[in-house]
């Protein structure tokens, strides 16, 4: 058996069983990993030797934690203590966090081993993770197309069997459309539902922690673990966490009713995506849900409010890294060369490029025109979902427009690359919480995603509703 193969569930119920040790599964992974990075790029910092002595102790447990088996590798922007937190940038590099993460605390505590960190968009922005200082990533399907970003190296881990699960985080997509283009499942939760604490800010009202996995019952195992009220982060809500295991029991969808947004198919989209997509919607109309179409008046306006918001807050949050306290320093004839210096030197093009757009944005003059009018259309955009959701439990569009883009061609374009987002922007600016569940290949046999959106903290009928259709799906093939 190839135990790098296995989900973390399986892999759970066979050291249970005492029919595999841990050691025996962090070292097929580890032998994975040496095989596949040379070609994939997927992590940046790998802890093998931390890796097998804590797999070591585990097995010497007369009593094994709940989660001895599950082998987890971490975006590069969640803090982990004494393993370097680099966020893909050269300004951080050699940056060793004093601290875990919320989720790390709660991962380690429930027996999970961390293997290594994973690449990704330098401070969460892009969308191909070729944004990164340590070169871009590569998507497993075919090493010459980008596997999405900005957590397309814990996509691209995962996909390669190069760790069982992974973290990724999400402002805009970043979870969703590189699971998408990689084959695997990937979900953001609710604003709120899991800690912020420990992850390092790209837009503080828009970031969320989430799962990367192989299937749906894997990203419900994960999100019951990392989910809950954290004290530590003030934009954590102090709602109980139910047991999202439970709900993947029901797999009849005779009561659901889902909404298919009719703008999300439009002009634009690939027709191969559109239609995996729309096969998916008729198989899960055929299995007893009610199916049917819904306006979402104000998607048109998502792109550009979500780029002047996520700019405005990258631009705030970004202004502490000067060379000061941590990270790099490039010295300068007095303090004000060596901020320029420093961040010229340490910030890569695609931040800079947003920084300046933010800074602009939140400018005199320029604040009431662009930034508070943002905030009123992701007031708006917010709206066309609560009415969805009067009528709808679950609403399906697709993760992106296209199956994944080569290496290259959309780098020197920043908006086409922009616009790879479409589809999943509107699920941060609402702050809901949304799955991608493989649904096809492309001719060209890239992964094809759907994207399954529920009302905020209803994990509970999105988990449900992906489970049910990654079984039929899976009878259908």
């Amino acid at each position: 058996m190839k135990l790098y193969t296995l989900t973390c569930h399986e892999a759970i119920e066979l050291i249970k069983k005492a029919e595999i040790k841990v050691e025996e599964l962090v070292l097929s992974c580890l032998t994975k990993i040496e095989e596949e990075e040379p070609k994939i790029n997927a992590y940046i910092t790998k802890t093998f030797d931390s890796a097998l002595d804590e797999a070591k102790r585990i097995d010497g447990l007369s009593e094994k934690p709940p989660l001895a088996g599950m082998l987890i590798s971490i975006k590069d922007n969640i803090c982990t203590k004494g393993i370097q937190t680099t966020c893909g940038s050269k300004i951080l590099t050699g940056f060793i966090p004093p601290y875990d993460a919320t989720v790390i605390s709660k991962l380690k505590a429930s027996g999970a081993i961390i293997i290594g960190k994973t690449n990704m968009d330098e401070f969460a922005m892009g969308s191909s993770t070729e944004n990164s200082f340590f070169g871009p990533t590569r998507n497993p399907w075919n090493l010459e197309h980008v596997p999405g970003g900005t957590s397309g190296g814990s996509a691209a881990a995962v996909a390669a069997n190069e760790t069982i699960v992974a973290l990724g985080s999400d402002t805009g997509g970043s979870i969703r459309q590189p699971a998408s283009f990689c084959g695997v499942v990937g979900l953001k939760p609710t604003y709120g539902r899991v800690s912020r604490f420990g992850l390092i800010a790209h837009a503080s009202s828009f970031d969320q922690i989430g799962p990367i996995t192989k299937d749906v019952t894997d990203a419900a195992l994960l999100m019951k673990v990392i989910s809950g009220y954290d004290p530590a982060d003030s934009t954590s809500a102090e709602i109980g966490v139910p047991d999202y295991i439970s709900c993947l029991l029901e797999e009849e969808l005779k009561d659901i009713k889902i909404g298919i947004p009719v703008e999300y198919f439009a002009e634009g989209i690939d027709p191969e995506v559109k239609s995996s997509v729309l096969q998916a919607i008729s198989l899960i109309s055929e299995n007893g849900a009610t199916c049917e179409n819904v306006s979402m008046p104000h998607t048109e306006y998502a792109i550009s409010c979500y780029y002047i918001l996520v700019s405005s807050e990258a631009s705030s949050n970004l202004a502490r890294y000067d060379g000061v306290q941590y990270g790099l320093r490039i010295d300068g004839e007095n303090l004000i060369d060596m901020y320029r210096r420093t961040r010229t030197e340490g910030f890569g093009d695609e931040v800079k490029r947003r920084i300046m757009l933010g800074t602009y944005s939140l400018s005199a003059g320029y604040y009431d025109a662009y930034y508070l009018k943002a905030q009123k259309v992701r007031r708006l955009i917010k709206q066309d979902f609560d009415k969805a959701f009067e009528k709808y439990d679950a609403l399906i569009t697709p993760v992106s427009p296209s199956p994944a883009f080569k290496i290259g061609d959309k780098i020197s374009d920043p908006l086409q690359m922009y616009l790879a987002d479409i589809y999943t922007v509107t699920i941060n600016l609402a702050g809901l919480p949304a799955i991608n569940v493989p649904c096809g290949f492309s001719k060209d046999g890239l992964p094809i995603g759907l994207q399954i959106i529920c009302k905020p903290f209803d994990e509970q009928t999105l988990l449900k509703v992906a489970f049910a259709l990654e079984k039929y799906l899976e009878d259908r093939r």
